[in-house]
């Protein structure tokens, strides 16, 4: 659906709903399985937090819009998400209506903190609806509820409901219509900030709701204890975390590589083509130096980009998030980062927007500031493209006691070292900028649970869709302006040297080759660096339209054949080392300044991450040469 569509769907006629809830109750999986692939996600107004927005159709034909909202133990709001929430909620967004009812969403297996979360939605004056989430798995552990009482205690409909499986919100959408029909009217506004004695009474209140409406089973579950026994004991839980990471490493490389050559041929024949097919040009040219040698150069990396956010998002579908933050809050706290700093950190493996974004869960502002300005040396998915072109070009492929390979264990220690020099700068920033205890880490386990395989390949098209979408728009228009930039003004009659020399990016680069000599960088490199700057991975693109140029082919050889018979190994050690730690795109920049609300912070950020990668540049190209590579 169009997004044209999907707002004439959410407009005024439609129904507008708020999903709220406690982290890790299956929220955002409910939200899927009631809109489907009838979703756009953008931001709230004036903030950076994430919004999505669905719609859906009831058995009576209502259209209803779904707004998905962050997860909050209460509206109180000690943190910029759960401000987010409590806004929304209460109406209090800019430019945003207040919902017409509230759908809170509980785990059923866990309902004391979310019966303290009804109380105080209750206060707010609007319709609402309690779905119990994952309803099947609290009856498969012995759970009873007693749904009529507890829905004649709270005065409110209380449904089950089973986001992952097919029917599973059937008494949800049908207890929807009940609601539109008969209370679409909202009561008064009460909320206001409780009082100490306030939140004691709402304690006593959601535990007398659970002695009476729940009964626990006899048995624990046995699974659960037994599995956390293993996972999130000190030293098999550390040992089990690291070796998923290194296989999920080593499974962007090998898992990766028959869709890669399949895409990579893809272009190939697609060049070949342009090639054969028009006459020499200006638009043979741009076709084949500009887009084909560029965007293709780019594409070639969509497996293991999707690769990457297929692990992150089953480890966060099972319920193992958590228990990893749970495993590395011993080892943050030593640097100076707060336990909650994990997910962050590693959603800014995939991307450092979201991992900065994320950063909003934690309360504390020091703390916020300190994962903030580390996130980006986490090794997010835009560096995949130029490791794996450089690693591919430079490490040869071959096994490691008969088991690992040697290029995956040299992405391994790349992700390594951005990991490592995270903690190392937080814990310089915690010694020498902001001293003092590091608050304690409380966190909710959430239930182990199956994943939903429509919601894990949903969250894998989405993210993959970006990323492609992103080599349509924003690369596209850059590689055609680095092919502009590369091929005009043209050699001068007689000239000898390439036709790349004499151009604009030529000269620019050339200009700009003595600050990177000590640290090997070619003059062709300074010409992809400065487009990486607005994003990481267009430099692997303009080096592919940079020496398709420079080449006078119109079929250009591939570019990790170009690399490796241009470079030096030791400046391409440089240039992996110079990754590690160079600093973020613009938009990351762009995202720092909007959740610090000051440029401060991103300025910082820039400065001591490029020094950073410069000094750890030139330490890299001085070893190789010293060690004759």
């Amino acid at each position: 659906m169009s997004d044209a569509t999907l707002e004439a769907a959410a407009g005024v006629s439609a129904l507008r709903v708020a999903l709220v809830g406690n982290p890790n109750a299956g929220k955002t999986a409910l939200f899927n399985a009631l809109t489907g692939s009838r979703q756009k996600v953008a931001n709230y107004p004036g903030v950076t937090v994430e919004r999505k927005e669905g719609v859906l159709t009831t058995a009576a034909g209502r259209r209803v819009s779904v707004l998905d909202l962050p997860g909050t133990y209460s509206l109180r709001a000690r943190s910029p998400d759960e401000e987010v929430t409590r806004d929304a909620v209460l109406g209090r967004l800019a430019g945003e209506e207040p919902p017409d009812a509230i759908i809170c969403v509980a785990d059923a297996t866990n309902l004391r903190l979310v019966l303290r979360l009804v109380l105080e939605l209750k206060q707010v004056g609007r319709p609402m609806i309690l779905a119990l989430n994952m309803f099947d798995l609290a009856t498969h552990r012995g759970f009873q509820l007693d749904l009529a009482r507890l829905s004649a205690e709270l005065g409110i409909p209380v449904v089950p409901s089973v986001a992952v499986r097919k029917g599973g919100t059937q008494a949800l959408l049908e207890a929807i219509d009940v609601e539109a029909t008969h209370r679409r009217q909202a009561g008064k506004p009460g909320w206001h900030e409780p009082d100490s004695a306030e939140i004691r009474n709402a304690h006593r209140e959601a535990d007398r709701l659970v002695a009476l409406c729940v009964t626990a089973p006899a048995k624990p579950d046995d699974w659960t204890t037994k599995l956390d026994r293993v996972l999130l004991h000190p030293v098999s839980g550390i040992i089990i975390l690291l070796t998923l990471l290194f296989v999920m490493f080593q499974a962007v490389f090998t898992w990766a590589n028959p869709a890669m050559e399949t895409i990579k041929s893809g272009f190939e024949f697609l060049s070949e083509w342009v090639g054969a097919v028009l006459p020499d040009g200006m638009l043979k040219d741009l076709l084949a130096d500009g887009v084909i040698a560029g965007v293709g150069s780019i594409l070639v990396f969509l497996p293991q980009i999707l690769i990457l956010f297929l692990f992150i998002i089953l480890l966060e579908d099972v319920g193992y998030m958590a228990r990893a933050a749970f495993l590395m809050d011993r080892i943050m706290g030593g640097a100076g980062l707060h336990g909650r700093a994990f997910i962050p950190l590693l959603s800014s493996f995939a991307c450092a927007i979201p991992g900065v974004m994320s950063t909003r869960v934690i309360e504390n502002k020091r703390d916020r500031l300190t994962t903030i300005l580390v996130a980006p040396l986490m090794t997010c998915s835009a560096r995949i493209p130029v490791y794996t072109l450089i690693i591919s070009a430079f490490v040869p492929s071959r096994a490691i006691a008969g088991v690992f390979n040697l290029q995956g264990l040299v992405m391994f220690g790349l992700y390594a070292t951005g990991i490592l020099s995270a903690l190392i700068v937080a814990t310089v920033l915690k010694k020498l900028v902001w001293r003092g205890a590091t608050e304690p880490f409380l966190l909710e386990l959430p239930s182990y649970k199956v994943p939903s395989v429509k919601n894990v390949l949903m969250g894998v098209y989405t993210r993959g869709k970006i990323f492609v979408t992103r080599a349509g728009t924003l690369i596209l228009a850059i590689m055609v302006l680095i092919w502009f930039l590369s091929s005009f003004p043209g050699a001068p009659d007689g000239a000898t040297d390439p036709a790349i020399n004499y151009s604009i990016a030529g000269m620019v680069g050339h200009f700009l080759a003595p600050l990177v000599a000590p640290i090997g960088f070619s003059w062709q490199i300074v010409v992809a660096l400065i487009p990486g700057l607005a994003a990481r991975e267009v430099a692997v693109a303009a080096l592919g339209t940079v020496y398709a140029v420079g080449s006078g082919d119109a079929v250009a050889a591939p570019l990790g054949d170009a690399l490796a018979s241009a470079w030096s190994v030791p400046t391409a050690m440089a240039l992996l080392a110079w990754y590690v730690f160079a600093p973020q795109c613009a938009a990351t920049l762009g995202v720092v300044k909007r959740e610090t609300n000051s440029w401060r912070w991103p300025i910082i950020m820039f400065c001591y991450m490029i020094t950073l990668a410069y000094g750890a540049a030139f330490v890299a190209y001085h070893a190789g040469l010293a060690l004759g590579l």
